[in-house]
């Protein structure tokens, strides 16, 4: 076996990341702290920014640690944010995108920053391992330490992705085919129905054959003529 053959073989070095991330308020002035722990060295990294969340802090840091890696690893990513392991192993993250980052009406928080993370996921075996904060935990408390400092540095950039976030109200569907909000099956068109007593009706609708949904389209309502009165 060649000797190219034999580095395709070997064992990814085994690394562990612990990460943080916070602001003073919620939103505020936020920064993130990372600890990487190699098998021949150790890193640290943090920033800052002048507007953001927790949780895009948490997720950042998260993201930043990893992309410190150069060559697939395997990895223990530690994080005190919930929010942040459960999307991971709970494969809420992975719903998200397959719903193209919406939740029926509303647009899934931060999802610039998946966008980012699930595919650095995908480079190594990561697993994500929730760490209860502020209790003692070395790496943990460093992270922290590296985030508080990070947010309060001067002349802090601007968290691009928070400040110019895309509006979060989802359109209206007014296309045949288009995903359902509920399951994403492409909704079909249907005829609207005239009830008695009503002062308006729609001409069409659009229905979801898979689960059911039902979606009024404002364009295709009309009003209903009214008998003309004789006094």
């Amino acid at each position: 076996m060649s000797a190219n053959e034999n580095q395709g073989f070997a064992e990814k070095p085994a690394v562990e990341i612990y990460t943080d991330g916070g602001c003073e308020p919620n939103p505020g002035p936020g920064g993130y702290g990372v600890v990487l722990l190699h098998p021949r060295k150790r890193m640290e990294i943090s920033g800052g920014f002048r507007l953001t969340t927790n949780n895009r802090m948490e997720i950042l840091a998260a993201i930043k640690g990893l992309e410190l890696l150069k060559v697939p690893c395997m990895v223990r990513l530690y994080s005190d944010s919930e929010y942040v392991v459960n999307a991971i192993t709970k494969g809420w993250a992975a719903g998200w995108k397959k719903r193209n980052w919406w939740r029926k009406t509303a647009r899934v928080p931060n999802a610039d920053l998946w966008q980012k993370l699930l595919p650095l996921c995908e480079g190594h075996e990561v697993e994500f391992l929730w760490v209860r904060g502020h209790i003692g935990v070395k790496e943990n408390e460093r992270c922290d330490e590296l985030a508080d400092a990070a947010l309060r540095q001067p002349d802090l950039p601007a968290d691009e992705g928070y400040e110019n976030r895309p509006v979060d109200v989802r359109p209206p569907i007014k296309e045949e085919g288009e995903p359902c909000w509920k399951c994403d099956e492409p909704v079909i068109k249907r005829p609207g129905r005239v009830k008695a007593k009503r002062e308006y009706y729609f001409d069409y609708y659009f229905y979801c054959p898979k689960c059911h949904a039902t979606y009024q389209v404002e364009e295709a309502r009309r009003e209903m003529e009214k008998p003309p009165t004789l006094f």
